[in-house]
């Protein structure tokens, strides 16, 4: 489907009836709605089920992103579709599922209007505190230049199709015949500074880069992301089901995409040490975000899968389909 909300010419994923059960699929970074593909078909076909591609990814226009806003450009897109009657029924509430940085959207899209939001399940979802020490500056230039000439190789480490086999993903065999589905998702990613990785803003301290005002990477920085209190005091608390794979390099208490991390393994000179510099403990601030939201009369659920990587909706797919069927059946 395609369709016009906000300015902006949106492609989405659909499948089923106008007024089946809503669910709301919201990806990450450098992927599409068709990164859900995996999941979706294992879903009830009497679901109604929406995946759209966030602006600059898929078929969704290149419009830039202002990372002074946060997260809450790619929000607001979602809440426009939402009012969108073609895209489900005048006042659904639908189950938002958010992946990775889709989560912090999730999340985002939560704060701002609760009351249109039935149900959230987080699937290993950037930090309630952010992501991204260095911002766009930190973005590793053979990934963004591959990105740019659209490379299908796996001869590097920095190539699409070996981050995707690598971290999105503990065990590659698990992409299956998805692969060349799920490279095309990391493939449609808009590079520009407005929108992947962003521009880049020098830092006097270190790494000596932070983030801009402008683009992807910056708005899920620490700088403009930080909506740990506002979820907290949410009015509308509806349960939240946070899952990921204990096997995840990318949002974790050790993350490789970390720098102060990468600093105290050695990895990237000049780190200034814990004191100044400790590394993001990105799963041990979700909990503590998400067990004072249940303190404060939400709930939550955490599911962590063994030897699981970044999408636990891929390498576990039949698993996962359960936990949304759960969760919609609430």
């Amino acid at each position: 489907m395609k369709l016009t909300a906000r300015g902006l010419r949106h492609n989405l994923l659909v499948r089923g009836p106008i007024d089946g059960p809503p669910v709301l699929l919201v990806h990450g970074n450098c992927s599409s709605g068709a990164f859900w593909e995996p999941l979706v078909r294992l879903l009830p076909a009497h679901w109604r089920i929406v995946a759209p591609d966030l602006r600059g990814y898929g078929e969704t226009d290149t419009v830039p992103v202002d990372a002074t806003r946060g997260l809450r450009d790619f929000a607001d897109d979602l809440a426009a579709l939402l009012d969108a009657e073609e895209v489900f029924p005048a006042g659904a509430r639908p189950v938002v599922v958010g992946h990775s940085m889709g989560g912090g959207v999730a999340m985002q899209l939560l704060i701002d209007a609760p009351e249109r939001v039935a149900g959230l399940v987080l699937e290993a979802p950037l930090s309630p505190y952010g992501f991204g020490l260095g911002g766009a500056g930190a973005a590793n230039p053979e990934f963004v230049e591959r990105l740019v000439s659209g490379d299908r190789t796996a001869d590097s480490p920095a190539s699409p199709r070996t981050i995707l086999r690598t971290y999105y993903v503990a065990d590659p065999a698990s992409l299956g015949a998805d692969e060349e589905l799920l490279l095309d998702t990391v493939l449609s990613t808009a590079v520009a500074e407005g929108n992947y990785p962003g521009d880049a803003a020098a830092a006097e301290e270190w790494p000596g880069v932070g983030a801009g005002k402008h683009g992807v990477l910056n708005a899920m920085a620490p700088r403009w992301f930080g909506i740990a209190d506002d979820l907290v005091t949410v009015p509308v608390k509806p349960k939240v089901t946070w899952v990921r794979g204990d096997a995840d390099q990318i949002v974790s208490d050790a993350s490789l995409f970390d720098l102060a991390n990468l600093g105290k393994l050695g990895a990237v000179p000049g780190w200034p040490g814990e004191e100044l510099c400790p590394p993001q403990p990105m799963v041990a601030q979700t909990r503590e975000v998400l067990e004072r939201y249940a303190a404060a009369g939400g709930a939550y659920e955490e599911i962590v899968y063994a030897g699981v990587g970044h999408s636990p909706h891929i390498e576990r797919a039949a698993d996962f389909a359960e936990v949304l069927r759960a969760a919609v059946g609430r």
